[in-house]
């Protein structure tokens, strides 16, 4: 009975402190107004990164297609590789935070989060990148976290369609045929540019070559989350 008590109290807790938070704010951004945008707009937008080799194929591939994105970085990544973060202010991209070094905020306590924070403002700040919108790894958060996200003003932003770009079984054809049916006008895309099994950045970039003209030629434009606000999901 002890037992079946202090598993109860522990579940509670870890409810309260993770689970609870973590989905109230999906279902939130869900509810969330955006402004209609009479024009066709998609927001690309890449975690994981930067990654040396993969990073700067996409920015290869981004320019050649004129598009913007917005790379929600981590700042470990970041801190190793800054002439790929230079490169991408200079061609107009968003750069955002994607955590410290990519670990699980359900899995992680108070002390662990506030550092997380703290040491990667400290990482942007080095390299004169100001950070203004924050996604944590796998959309989930802790009641930490969000008192963060406050505290060092960023706004949060999950996303709207998915690929599953990063799994190991994820060919060009499969992600680009799942690009294509899953994204809608005013749509929040996450794919990734590091990280990932088997190469699978490889994979998303053949993908994304093939998808891209396919956008451009149906009318959409590309924009960066900074206009998510003046925004809305169109059916």
């Amino acid at each position: 009975m002890e037992y079946v008590l202090t598993l109860i109290i522990f579940l509670l807790g870890f409810a309260i402190y993770a689970v609870i938070p973590t989905y109230f704010y999906k279902w939130k951004q869900l509810l969330l107004p955006r402004k209609k945008n009479k024009e066709k707009v998609l927001f690309l937008t890449f975690d994981d990164g930067p990654h040396r080799e993969y990073t700067e194929q996409l920015l290869d591939l981004l320019e050649k297609n004129k598009v913007k994105a917005s790379f929600f970085t981590v700042a470990n990544f970041a801190k190793d590789l800054p002439e790929v973060m230079s490169r991408m202010k200079r061609e107009g991209h968003l750069i955002a935070y994607h955590s410290l070094e990519h670990k699980d905020a359900w899995l992680k306590g108070p002390k662990y989060t506030e550092n997380d924070f703290l040491q990667a403002d400290k990482i942007y700040q080095s390299l004169e990148t100001k950070v203004h919108f924050f996604r944590p790894p796998w959309g989930r958060v802790n009641v930490c976290t969000l008192s963060n996200v406050k505290t060092y003003g960023y706004q949060m932003v999950l996303w709207d369609t998915m690929a599953q770009d990063w799994k190991k079984d994820a060919t060009a054809k499969i992600i680009s045929e799942k690009l294509i049916k899953r994204a809608r006008n005013g749509n929040i895309i996450c794919l990734h540019d590091g990280r990932g099994k088997n190469e699978a950045p490889k994979q998303m970039l053949q993908a994304l070559e093939e998808v891209l003209p396919i956008w451009i030629n149906e009318g959409y434009r590309f924009a960066t989350v900074e206009e998510l606000n003046e925004s809305k999901h169109v059916s």
